[in-house]
């Protein structure tokens, strides 16, 4: 399995830690950055991690921000992301069996190293249970699909005005 990482400057150290933790697990993975301390904008790395993750490049994402909260947000922008924020052993655990997250959020600011790569152990080996839990995630596909055909129908009537 191949996982894209991502992360802003304040998560910059627990992304090294969680990049060998991974890597050390047997994971090949795909670092989208950014690779110092310098301030950056999360939703940039959540775009490039979310990207590789719907279009098949990596099968997950684990970003990293401060809180985990920002960059989590920004990603689930993403049609096709569902991405979870975990700071303990449980969420990381019913965010896989339940809610198939593809892409794992953890704020380095709140959240101790040690506790940070137990979540990650337990999110990367967990599975999705499927049953009712695949037919509530088929709804939010369709509230995905249907706010993108209502935003293509407020699109096409604004360039039908635009060029009368």
């Amino acid at each position: 399995m191949k996982i894209a990482l991502g992360n802003d400057h304040a998560a910059y150290q627990l992304k090294e830690q969680v990049k060998a933790h991974v890597e050390a697990l047997g994971y090949e993975t795909h670092d989208f950055g950014t690779f110092d301390e310098a301030s950056v904008d999360y939703p940039d790395y959540a775009f490039f991690v979310g990207k590789a993750v719907v279009e098949g490049e990596c099968e997950r994402g684990i970003l990293l921000c401060g809180t985990g909260i920002g960059i989590g947000i920004a990603a689930n922008k993403i049609p096709g992301i569902r991405a979870a924020l975990c700071h303990d052993l449980f969420s990381a655990e019913c965010s896989r069996k339940h809610n198939n997250a593809n892409i794992l959020t953890m704020g380095a600011r709140v959240i101790d190293p040690d506790l940070a790569l137990k979540i990650v152990d337990i999110w990367l080996n967990t599975e999705f249970e499927g049953g009712r839990h695949q037919r509530r995630l088929d709804k939010i596909s369709n509230i995905e699909d249907t706010m993108a055909v209502e935003r293509a129908g407020q699109l096409a009537k604004i360039v039908k005005e635009q060029n009368k």
